[in-house]
């Protein structure tokens, strides 16, 4: 089965591809260090440069008062060239450079552009985008401050609510459908309605599928901002919603759109009939009144040109509205869309209305791709480990040695304080239970993997209940992504699993060392398929075990720090501590939580 998170970004030729042109001209790609600098620390900024255009000299220019980095007013520091280094891909050179840039006052935004000048003559050429004007040249920005992601979020548990499939509302009945792309009826009355549900099973945070006025039952493609979607209820609706949330101590998380809206905007409708139109600069035209740059060039969602001006306040002034309604923070679509220099503008206007706010951005690229947003929003959701995770527990075709491999990198590759919320499955792909071939216990492993694991877990509705779908996305050369969107099953729920994903939020909730401690391996037996790993911090240390084989295993493993009546928790048994050692039989295909 193919499982197409990444499409065909992993594939050779195109990482090969994308390599290339990174080494080609001059790159930057948000590289600095420390990557969210405090106030008063040197900042240092790298780049790159290769191919056949030789460089003479490579500058920043750079502002810290707001203003155009590209003006005469500039400052300017010449990068030095620090190393040079052979690249056996590209059979060439890759030249680096680097500057520091004196420290600054917390609250400063640093706007900054980088450009090299060609050897024996005047022309420039700048990062990233290959420009050959400042005007055009890629613009970066480095917000300075003490802004750290709220500690609240680390210890967050994640419901995500696809609005129209999760619930009609107490004594409604789900809308007769003759297409998954139809209206199925759910509503934000009845996500009111099961705020019980949601908070008995243990989540302590929900994410809001987007509730906008809207021509879809996605809601992906808003034409109103301010204005909930008539068919999913009122804005009285969603204050209630927010209300009886907090009431409850869930915070509630909305899912934001800030690349694009929808062609039935009234600011793009008013573009495209008036050449005079005071939108026209909030889009890009490359030939007006029909040729725009849009998502992916789906010509019903223009992109929004969120380079400074009166369309990027406008979509500020859309996220303050929303965080002064009572919302606690915001999942950010396609955020690898708007301009480098747009998210840290956006996560300073969310944090002046609410410090506390969560800010964690969709980026389904590479690691590299997401450790840039360091610094710009608190995280991104981390779709390398949900693929690990797929690979690994349904289907099978990623061994725990290089599942092992994989969480060693992806754990020190970011840096510290780097939300990554977590996930198996969401509304774009198919779902886990589903590609796991409805087998129980690979959805159990893997989410006992999912809450053990350092950063904030989420669970797509209907995964605790056993929802399903009836065909993989993958259909010919479609990809049906409404497949993985079918409506709850209220009367056919899985208790089991129900009871399972229960008892993970209580484990989740009840033993911090989960958020807080380290990871470190402690069993590996990939050829007979069991796996443990423990953490551990000043105060607590848990053994979490794993056995994915279809036989019973028998572990033995010296280890400190577990009491000497320590329980396995997940299954309520007393586990055996022997001379030091943990001794345990781990039935087939099951897991063990021990402290």
């Amino acid at each position: 089965m193919i499982d197409n998170i990444f499409g065909n970004q992993i594939e050779f030729d195109n990482s090969l591809g994308k390599h290339r042109e990174k080494r080609i001209g001059i790159h930057h790609f948000n590289q600095i260090d420390p990557p969210d600098p405090l106030p008063d620390q040197p900042i240092e900024i790298r780049c790159t440069t290769g191919g056949p255009m030789p460089f003479e000299s490579i500058y920043c220019f750079f502002t810290t008062d707001g203003s155009d980095p590209g003006n005469t007013e500039a400052n300017v520091i010449e990068l030095s060239q620090v190393s040079s280094v052979w690249d056996d891909l590209d059979w060439s050179y890759v030249r680096n450079w680097r500057i520091t840039l004196p420290p600054s006052a917390s609250g400063t935004m640093i706007r900054y552009k980088i450009a090299g000048r060609v050897v024996g003559s005047n022309h420039w050429v700048y990062a990233d985008n290959q420009a050959d004007t400042s005007q055009a040249g890629t613009e970066f920005t480095i917000y300075v401050d003490n802004d750290s992601t709220p500690v609240w979020a680390h210890k967050a548990i994640v419901y995500h609510i696809f609005v129209d499939r999760f619930y009609p509302g107490d004594g409604k009945r789900w809308n007769e459908t003759n297409s998954l792309l139809d209206f199925f009826g759910g509503t934000i009355r009845g996500v009111i309605d099961k705020l019980d549900y949601i908070q008995e099973l243990g989540f302590n945070t929900i994410w809001l599928s987007p509730f906008f006025k809207t021509t879809s039952h996605h809601g992906y493609n808003a034409s109103d901002y301010y204005s909930v979607e008539p068919r999913l209820g009122t804005n009285s609706d969603i204050k209630e919603l927010i209300n009886q949330a907090h009431r409850r101590g869930l915070r509630i998380l909305l899912d934001f759109v800030a690349n694009h809206w929808s062609k039935d905007h009234p600011t793009f409708q008013d573009a495209i009939r008036n050449p005079r139109s005071k939108y026209h600069d909030w889009y890009f035209w490359r030939h007006w009144p029909d040729d725009y740059v849009a998502y992916f060039d789906v010509k019903e969602l223009p992109s929004v040109n969120l380079r400074p001006g009166p369309a990027r306040e406008e979509m500020l002034n859309i996220a303050q509205f929303w965080l002064k309604e009572g919302f606690d923070g915001y999942r950010l679509d396609y955020a690898s869309g708007p301009s480098f220099d747009f998210w840290p503008y956006f996560r300073r206007a969310c944090r002046t209305v609410n410090p506390e706010c969560w800010l964690f951005g969709e980026v389904v690229q590479d690691a590299e791709s997401q450790r840039v947003f360091a610094g710009r929003l608190d995280g991104t959701l981390d779709f390398l480990l949900a693929r690990s995770l797929r690979e690994t527990f349904a289907f099978g075709r990623m061994t725990l040695a290089e599942l092992e491999a994989f969480l060693k990198g992806h754990e020190a590759y970011f840096p510290p304080g780097f939300n990554r919320p977590s996930f198996l499955d969401n509304h774009d792909m198919s779902r886990f239970y589903y590609i796991s071939g409805m087998e129980k216990k690979k959805l159990q492993l893997a989410a006992l993997m999912l809450y053990t694991l350092e950063n904030p877990p989420i669970i797509y509705y209907g995964t605790e209940s056993g929802l399903s779908q009836d065909r993989p996305m993958q259909q010919g050369d479609r990809y049906v992504f409404e497949e993985a969107r079918l409506p709850m099953d209220w009367e056919n729920q899985d208790s089991e699993l129900i009871n399972f994903f229960t008892k993970l939020n209580e484990l989740r909730r009840s033993h911090p060392v989960l958020v807080n401690g380290t990871r470190l391996l402690i069993h590996l037996d990939s050829e007979n398929g069991t796996y443990g790993y423990i953490r551990k911090d000043g105060a607590e240390t848990v053994l979490v075990l794993f056995n994915l084989s279809n036989s019973l295993r028998e572990i033995k493993l010296p280890i400190s720090g577990i009491p000497a009546k320590a329980i396995d928790h997940l299954n309520g048994l007393q586990v055996g501590i022997h001379s030091g050692a943990v001794e345990i039989s781990l039935p087939a295909r099951t897991g063990a939580f021990i402290s």
